[in-house]
């Protein structure tokens, strides 16, 4: 997950002087006490006031927070941990664990054996940074069924316990997607190694204490994210999409939550998420902080919480966002909004009105989603927090966006979604994007498309999605390896992962001119096939258009262009894929820059026949 930097300047210089955050230690200790466990810094007792995200650390730190936490470690990892010192916070460092769904496959020891190395080169190279706290061992890579991979446990459990003998200082946590199924017996039946259980909770934040409580742990716990209730957790309205709770009442919701995890003695601290903001379900579901750096109410509701001060310029509050008439109208029908909005200190407010075509996938489980069309023509100003939407011609589901700002860089949101019914309602779309779109390259924001569909003698087949072989653009290229010498293999970009026509999701790329990538063999003489549109009618959940191309490589970089003109693009599923035959002997080859364009074709491309 990325999220943009927020400048300081945005609000910090009206921030009242809050508690210092704790001096950087280099020795971090889980100690039991006689009604749970405490952490400390070189002996002094240390409770986690912390974040998850990219926003502005010295912003962090300003309002009281101590600690932030990466899910992973890559070359920003050294200025992170520099930040975090200079600001005098500490580090939750993540080592990012495979997820079957995006392909991992735990009974490949050489792909387990990698993680290991790779998580213990991570150590080795951090252990001894001033500003590290723990360790956090993997993100949500148990995944969502009640009955987990006893070989993910084991590999989390090698890496803990390599991480105790490389590095005793500091203790180890693996987080977990909230506590049910089989996930505290797991850990306690098969990681000794874990020191703390890392806990992603949402709707359920309040009431963690009472069920780790009675789930009898032997350990204590961190919550790892907190946030709103997930578009899980919440009610779907008549045509199936769920209502967003304004960010003042998720303001609350922070505060409530915060609460209930102090006052448990087997709570070593919480992150708030997103510290930062992101583009899931909606542009701003999780998000503390909007795109351009204001601060919403729950930035506000973190600060008194962390320092026991209350921040010295509150962000505006929404009482309300309501529509006249009905919510679903005819194509072109106009809708009138009204937004209840104030200032607590009284400031002047500017307020943004935006309609969204719906993303209408609201469960990506945290996956990278780009962000939907915009429609500015359609809104009307009608005088004072008031505004009349003209809806588009196209049938399907919209959302209506109000943003409040202040003068202090304070911000409010607030949006109800809305409906255009008519003819075509039923036919299929995916979720809709901006062009373009990077399937894989240097400019991809997350994965739009995953590469989770493995076919054929998938145990052969090795992908390094970071491999720095003489790429064609950027630091990386993609390395594929086919080590079997018969047989057939491939791979298919997935949406969402590890989905083959049972489930909603994929893109609607109407606008697109063309599917172009870069490919070299190698040896050369690689014979291998590329396209997308893989699912056919026969699924529940088709791609609407296919295309493929077969290629005889050579070791120079060559530019593939698959034309969209006239394609059925409302929804592609399957938004890439490579497959080939055993051709004698093991088969590498580079791919680069996989973009869906608006864009007409580059002249220098070549177009299959």
């Amino acid at each position: 997950m990325r999220y943009p930097s927020l400048p300081l300047s945005v609000f910090a210089a009206s921030l009242s002087l809050l508690l210092p955050a704790a001096a950087p230690g280099a020795e971090t200790r889980v100690v039991a006490t006689g009604d749970g466990h405490t952490l400390t810094v070189d002996g002094a007792p240390f409770e986690i006031k912390g974040a998850g995200g990219d926003a502005d650390k010295a912003v962090l730190a300003a309002c009281g927070g101590n600690t932030f936490r990466t899910w992973g470690v890559d070359d920003k990892t050294p200025g992170l941990l520099d930040q975090a010192q200079a600001n005098g916070l500490k580090v939750a460092l993540g080592i990012w664990i495979g997820h079957a769904r995006h392909g991992f496959d735990y009974g490949d020891p050489a792909q387990v054996q990698k993680q290991f190395d790779d998580a213990k080169a991570a150590v080795q190279k951090y252990k001894d940074h001033p500003a590290l706290l723990i360790w956090g061992v993997g993100n949500e890579m148990e995944e969502y069924a009640a009955t987990s991979d006893p070989r993910v446990w084991k590999a989390v459990n090698d890496i803990a316990a390599m991480i105790q003998e490389v590095d005793p200082d500091h203790p180890t946590m693996t987080v977990i997607a909230e506590i049910g199924g089989d996930k505290l017996p797991s850990i306690k039946k098969y990681c000794p190694a874990i020191d703390a259980v890392g806990i992603n909770t949402y709707g359920g934040v309040t009431s963690i204490p009472t069920r780790y409580a009675q789930a009898q742990m032997d350990r204590p716990y961190v919550v790892t994210e907190f946030g709103p209730p997930g578009t899980w957790e919440i009610p779907r309205n008549g045509w199936d999409v769920p209502e967003e709770l304004s960010s003042t009442a998720k303001a609350d919701i922070y505060a409530a939550a915060h609460q209930a995890l102090d006052a448990d003695p087997a709570c070593l601290g919480s992150f708030a998420f997103a510290w930062g903001n992101k583009q899931e379900a909606t542009a701003t579901w999780f998000g503390m902080f909007l795109p351009d750096g204001s601060k919403l109410g729950a930035v506000d509701a973190m600060t008194q919480a962390w320092s026991g001060k209350p921040a010295a310029d509150l962000a505006p509050r929404i009482a309300s966002l309501s529509i006249a008439g009905e919510p679903v109208v005819a194509p072109g029908a106009a809708v009138a909004a009204t937004l209840d909005a104030s200032d607590p200190e009284g400031q002047p407010l500017a307020i943004e009105w935006v309609l969204f075509q719906e993303m209408d996938e609201f469960e990506s489980m945290g996956d990278f989603r780009p962000t939907p069309p915009t429609f500015p023509e359609a809104i009307r100003p009608a005088g004072e927090g008031k505004v009349n939407v003209t809806m588009p011609q196209r049938p399907g589901n919209y959302r209506l966006f109000a943003y409040v700002r202040d003068a202090s860089g304070g911000a409010a949101v607030a949006n109800t979604p809305l409906r255009v019914s008519g003819e075509g309602d039923e036919s299929p779309r995916g979720v809709p994007t901006s062009l373009p779109l990077v399937v894989y390259g240097d400019a991809a924001q997350g994965e739009p498309y995953v590469p989770s569909g493995y076919m054929g003698s998938a145990g052969s087949v090795t992908m390094n999605p970071a491999s720095t072989k003489s790429p064609y653009a950027g630091a990386t290229c993609l390395e594929v390896t086919y080590a079997a010498a018969g047989d057939w293999a491939g791979v298919v970009w997935q949406s969402p992962a590890n989905d083959w026509g049972d489930a909603d999701g994929g893109f609607d790329l109407n606008g697109a001119q063309t599917l172009s990538f870069w490919v070299r063999g190698g040896q050369g003489g690689e014979a291998v096939k590329f396209g997308y549109g893989l699912l056919g009618r026969d699924k529940a959940f088709y791609d609407t258009d296919k295309d493929e191309v077969e290629l005889t490589l050579t070791q120079d970089w060559q530019q593939v262009v698959l034309a969209m003109k006239g394609k059925d693009l409302n929804r592609i599923k399957t938004g890439f894929y490579w497959s080939l035959a055993g051709q004698g002997k093991p088969v590498t080859f580079y791919l680069d820059d996989i973009v869906y364009g608006d864009a007409p074709q580059p002249p220098a491309a070549i177009e299959p026949e």
